[in-house]
């Protein structure tokens, strides 16, 4: 999960065919309850997210994940008995999930995210498995890996998983109310937001204590912010409703999701039952600090500064005003306000800097079915008009960002889209 994040991607089509139902509806094994519970549970996860490759059949794998070691594709969950999952028991499918490993044996890359899916309970991940064993089988094989020297080598992955992984499911802290615990289940386990939302080391790890500390997505150029400093992307001082609208329609009186987070949006959060999405959003606002830390000094001279600010009032108020407001109060919730807007404020500037080149749309939603989008400046805009009004942006209005450099539009506005 990426909260707040002004960004930009190609939403994906794909989108599930049955409607979503209770996560808490009728936990037997048999019948049609467990294949619909399962479904739901495979969205909350964005199984398919990863799973489909652009352009190709749903959970047929093959989707190509860059990372800093090379390149990772999907595999192929569908129930072809040759290609795909369909030789698969439920004890395979919940081995693979609990504990990183095939049901051979053999280690799986952790670009698959089994460190957040070993808390996904044995009732659950059987309903998943069922959903998985009903759609429809694709004869597709899986790609190897073209990943570097040593990367290539599996074993590996074992000082990885002694660093990074400890296998076992969710715990619920007695401490903690029940709606506080599902919320725990859904953001730590299946839904695994801390993927983007930790830092990620040079191993490709993120160690306990930085968890949810935010940090840069490899090799998409794009910002995920911390969901506990409420400088960033923490939710302290939002409502649960702001929250939950956010989650379940992509926009809310407090900001609009764009990019990798409005995929995720698309895919999965907006099929959120009402319970789950307050009781994720509860969660959220459980670990966020209670207050923002002072934000750091510019690193641009004075003068460098002021230069840039003056002309990026002059940009902002001839091509962002019409939208966002003279003094960044924004029509909420298709325009978001960028006066005391943690996404402008925070102090990466990544995410601000390729919105205003690239544009974007939020997702289609049921809760937001027409979402209006953002027009891209790249074309308009030279690297240092880019710098000034996003420096203008950021130093207005009561915002306390630092003021960025035509270097770093310049940098971005030769980074991939994607």
């Amino acid at each position: 999960m990426r909260p707040m994040l002004p960004q930009l991607v190609i939403i994906s089509a794909l989108a599930f065919t049955a409607p979503a139902v209770k996560a808490q509806s009728n936990t037997s094994n048999t019948g049609g309850d467990i294949v619909a519970r399962g479904e739901y549970l495979a969205r909350v996860g964005d199984c398919i997210a990863c799973h489909t490759a652009p352009e190709g059949q749903p959970f047929a794998g093959g989707r190509a994940m860059q990372t800093p070691f090379g390149a990772l594709y999907t595999s192929n969950i569908t129930p072809d008995p040759v290609t795909g999952i369909g030789r698969w028991t439920a004890d395979d499918f919940y081995t693979t999930m609990h504990t990183g490993r095939f049901p051979s044996g053999g280690l799986l890359y952790p670009a698959m995210p089994f460190a957040s899916y070993t808390k996904v309970t044995r009732a659950d991940s059987d309903a998943i498995f069922a959903y998985l064993k009903s759609i429809p089988p694709v004869r597709q094989k899986n790609r190897s890996h073209d990943l570097h020297f040593p990367y290539d080598n599996r074993e590996l992955i074992l000082g990885w998983r002694t660093l990074f992984f400890r296998e076992g499911e969710f715990k619920s802290d007695p401490a903690k109310s029940p709606e506080w615990n599902r919320g725990a289940y859904l953001v730590d386990g299946l839904g695994h937001c801390g993927m983007c939302h930790s830092p990620i080391n040079a191993l490709g790890g993120s160690s306990q204590a930085d968890a949810f500390k935010g940090g840069l997505i490899p090799m998409q150029n794009w910002y995920a912010p911390s969901l506990t400093s409420n400088r960033e992307a923490g939710l302290g001082d939002w409502s649960l409703k702001d929250i939950t609208d956010l989650l379940q329609a992509g926009a809310s009186k407090r900001g609009v999701v764009f990019g990798p987070m409005a995929e995720v949006v698309h895919n999965s959060l907006q099929y959120l039952t009402d319970e789950d999405a307050r009781a994720m959003a509860v969660y959220l606002k459980g670990i966020a600090e209670a207050s923002p830390k002072a934000p750091p000094a510019s690193s641009l001279p004075g003068s460098e500064s002021s230069l840039l600010i003056s002309l990026g009032k002059t940009v902002y108020d001839a091509r962002c005003a019409g939208c966002h407001g003279v003094n960044g109060e924004g029509r909420p919730p298709h325009w978001p306000p960028l006066a005391n807007n943690q996404s402008i404020d925070m102090p990466s500037a990544v995410n601000p800097i390729r919105m205003v080149l690239n544009g974007g749309y939020p997702p289609g939603t049921r809760g937001n079915p027409r979402p209006y989008g953002m027009p891209p400046f790249a074309g308009l805009l030279s690297d240092n008009e880019i710098a000034a009004v996003v420096s203008y942006i950021r130093t207005s209005w009561g915002n306390r960002g630092m003021p960025v450099s035509a270097r770093e539009a310049n940098e971005l506005r030769a980074a991939p889209l994607d």
